[in-house]
């Protein structure tokens, strides 16, 4: 039998992420973030802890539909608004992405859902200038090591406060929040196209990954002491090799080096190595 994902302290995690949201945004002057609102249970956390940090009036959720998004996205993003008392604009992106694809119209649903991602994020960037305010990040841990996510586009970010939770912890973490029942529980799902699901996109769920994730990752365990403890071979084998093949996505842009100093390379200060 596989083991069992390790038990969380959500009190505890609630107040290291509030607090580094409040620090990050508040040290380089700053009072206002804005943050995409989907409907779904990270964008609905990482606006819950961003309203508990900063103050709900200095939290802008944007909400940014396609024509064929469900319309329960909207009114679950609704319903966090409401519940955490943040400020909302709704920018529909369909005339945009319809123009651009007018041009190829055989473009694939990944081609698509990817100028989806990165259309909002543009949106996102644009209303946290006119607020003077920081993009606040909604990928999770799972995500970003699976590389599942959009490049440029829904994993990228200023400021990211569960980025090192789980799939399964961001649930926890929404329940221990009190956010809606209707947003924690549903099926989690992109809504890049119409039926589109995470799970059913990937192949297996998110608990059962995470619970492998955690031992490989965190735990650093061998594949053969993975494969001991009662994980497939086949699926280790395979969720490694996504780990492996989507590192790209997780750091900057490989520089070729030819001077003395190459910007992350040999010049890798700290975000706060002037103070």
């Amino acid at each position: 039998m596989e083991p069992a994902f390790p038990e969380t302290s959500y009190e505890l995690v609630e107040r290291l992420l509030v607090d580094f949201l409040r620090r990050e945004v508040t040290k380089i002057g700053l009072e206002n973030v804005v943050l995409g609102l989907s409907g779904g249970v990270d964008s609905a956390v990482s606006a819950a802890l961003a309203a508990r940090a900063l103050g709900p009036t200095n939290v802008l959720g944007v909400m940014m539909p396609y024509r064929t998004s469900s319309a329960e996205s909207l009114s679950d993003a609704e319903a966090v608004a409401e519940c955490t008392g943040i400020e909302t604009v709704t920018v529909d992106i369909s005339s945009q992405i319809d123009a651009y694809f007018e041009h190829y119209e055989e473009a694939s649903r990944l081609r698509r859902g990817n100028k989806m991602a990165r259309e909002r994020m543009t949106i996102l960037y644009d209303f946290s200038a006119s607020r003077s305010g920081l993009v606040v990040g909604t990928s999770n841990k799972t995500e970003l090591l699976l590389g599942y996510g959009t490049l440029h586009g829904d994993m990228a970010s200023a400021v990211n406060p569960i980025g090192d939770l789980y799939k399964t912890q961001v649930w926890g973490l929404a329940e221990h929040l009190a956010l809606p029942d209707s947003v924690v529980n549903k099926a989690p799902s992109a809504d890049l196209w119409t039926g589109q699901t995470d799970e059913q996109e990937l192949g297996f769920g998110y608990r059962e990954v995470d619970a492998l994730l955690y031992w490989l990752i965190d735990e650093r365990c061998a594949h053969d002491e993975l494969v001991g403890m009662g994980f497939d071979r086949d699926f280790v084998e395979r969720i490694a090799g996504m780990v492996r093949g989507s590192q790209f996505k997780r750091r900057l842009p490989v520089i070729a080096k030819i001077s003395k100093r190459t910007v992350d390379s040999d010049f890798r200060y700290s975000r706060d190595w002037g103070h």
